[in-house]
């Protein structure tokens, strides 16, 4: 049996996706107008895919965005998405796994199938890539696919080649490549050009050149990207290409199957927590903690219903959930029974099993991510809020406010060698303050009409301009925490320094309170 690799080739991908995305949002309108998607560069914008328009108009990927808009000004530039595209081809990269025992991603804007002894059951090669290409234009991804013994000579026909091709014998293959631009062997721009200025255009051109030359002209080049010889004995099937296919880990589950349909919540409560509790071990067995869970009823008629959960920490605790949902199917309509219910924990993290100690004190009360749990379910995602740090060193922007369950990137926040007030003002107050040297320690303020005597003063904590989000000539602060005589303890800060060239005097603010 030979093997069949499929290259699909989406030379449109990035703009595709965002049509597809734009037209699910209803703004059809900007569909309408050139696009050209942008990632910032050290030397500005530059322009990463462009829409039929917007090359039309003069734009090409490559091209800086101040370039392209000295040719059409009427350009619409929009964020690059790298991750999202790269998420996104990873699911279609699963979704031809329908065709073939394994695929992976190629890149950016490509995958790798491979459907070796499964191309019969579509009828033959020529049948399975239709459906392949159809599948993807549905979806609104245009592809350019062929098929080979291998990878290399797939990549080769899907991106070159005129027409689709299908070539299942190694031995067809120095005829189909033949035609094919040097191009074709995935070689990098350098080799290109010297291929080039050698008169070696095709690859037919390169295979009539006598090996020992080109041993002896490339022997010292050991990237497969550099050395021609190396790319013609993978295209041509005489060296093997290592290729690490796409597994998909599917979620984790528990399902019911009813012998007899239920019509009354009591059943269907004890069944939810039968499953419950099944789904729990299997992820304590895997050391998983639940974030989202996904409840599925299906109905004797054909209809289904969804409940989703989804939790402040990671969870394993059955009694917690099964109350969560509880409350959740009392507007269940059975119909004429419900006779499968499943389970699935769409979201999951890592969570070891902690023991508590021996000597732990009995305590009330609710934990916090349960009560979390609580107020989301009972009052709904968008009424419940908390704070979450975020990644700046001034405070008034250390925390945002954010959905319940929200994670987010490792900050730096909560050093252990400064403490921060309990109580910010939503904007830093001016005060007056004296102080017996320029840089020394402050002695009295002023605030709000009222004399403060300063006793007891701790500092400075010093804290400079975030110079990527703020102006040149953002002054930096220095901190102080101060009691003054009646036990009253302030964080105040002075804005600036004398004499660092960013303004007058530095000013003092009053920013917080200490319990």
């Amino acid at each position: 049996m030979n093997r069949i690799i499929v290259s699909l080739w989406f030379p449109t991908f990035a703009i595709d996706r965002w049509s597809r995305i734009t037209a699910q949002q209803g703004e059809e309108d900007d569909l309408r107008q050139p696009i050209v998607l942008v990632s910032d560069t050290a030397h500005g914008p530059v322009i990463d895919a462009v829409s039929r328009m917007a090359m039309a108009a003069g734009a090409q990927s490559g091209m800086r965005l101040a370039d392209a808009r000295m040719l059409a000004p009427e350009l619409v530039a929009i964020p690059f998405d790298h991750e999202g595209n790269q998420r996104t081809l990873g699911k279609l990269a699963l979704a031809t796994q329908r065709w073939g025992p394994w695929s992976m991603v190629d890149g950016y804007d490509g995958i790798l199938l491979d459907s070796s002894g499964s191309t019969h059951l579509f009828g033959g090669d020529g049948p399975m890539l239709t459906r392949i290409e159809t599948f993807f234009l549905r979806q609104g991804y245009q592809c350019r696919i062929a098929c080979a013994p291998n990878s290399g000579a797939a990549w080769a026909l899907s991106h070159y080649a005129e027409n689709r091709s299908a070539i299942a014998m190694p031995d067809d293959l120095p005829e189909a490549l033949a035609p094919l631009p040097v191009a074709a062997l995935r070689l990098n721009s350098e080799t290109r050009l010297l291929l080039a200025r050698l008169g070696l255009k095709t690859v037919g051109d390169l295979t009539e050149v006598p090996r020992e030359s080109l041993v002896r002209r490339f022997r010292n080049r050991r990237s497969a990207e550099a050395n021609p010889l190396v790319r013609l004995d993978q295209v041509l099937g005489r060296k093997h290409e290592p290729l690490v296919p796409l597994i998909e880990h599917p979620p984790f589950g528990a399902e019911r199957r009813l012998a007899e349909p239920i019509l009354h919540l009591e059943p269907l409560q004890h069944i939810v927590g039968d499953i419950t509790h099944d789904l729990m071990r299997i992820l304590e067995q895997a050391k998983h903690g639940v974030r989202r869970l996904s409840l599925r009823l299906w109905r004797v008629d054909g209809e289904d219903m969804y409940r989703t959960l989804e939790l402040a920490s990671p969870s394993r605790d059955p009694d917690h959930i099964i109350r969560l949902f509880a409350q959740r199917l009392d507007d269940v309509e059975a119909g004429f029974g419900i006779d499968q219910i499943r389970l699935t924990a769409i979201w999951t993290e890592p969570l070891d099993g902690a023991q508590d100690t021996l000597d732990k004190p009995d305590t009330s009360g609710t934990a916090l991510p349960v009560l979390i749990d609580r107020l989301v379910t009972r009052l709904g995602r968008d009424r419940v809020a908390q704070f979450v740090p975020h990644s700046s060193h001034w405070p008034e922007r250390s925390q945002r406010v954010a959905a319940p369950g929200k994670t987010s990137a490792a900050v730096q926040y909560d050093l252990g060698f400064n403490q921060r007030p309990l109580k910010l003002l939503a904007r830093a107050e001016p005060i007056s303050v004296i102080y017996a040297t320029p840089e020394g320690l402050p002695r009295r303020f002023r605030w709000r009409g009222g004399l403060h005597v300063i006793v007891k003063a701790e500092g400075p904590e010093r804290i400079a301009p975030e110079w990527w989000r703020q102006r040149a000539n953002a002054r930096l602060r220095d901190y102080y925490r101060i009691e003054d005589e009646a036990g009253r303890r302030y964080w105040i800060y002075r804005n600036g320094l004398i004499g660092d060239g960013r303004g007058g005097p530095p000013d003092w603010y009053l920013h917080g309170f200490f319990a």
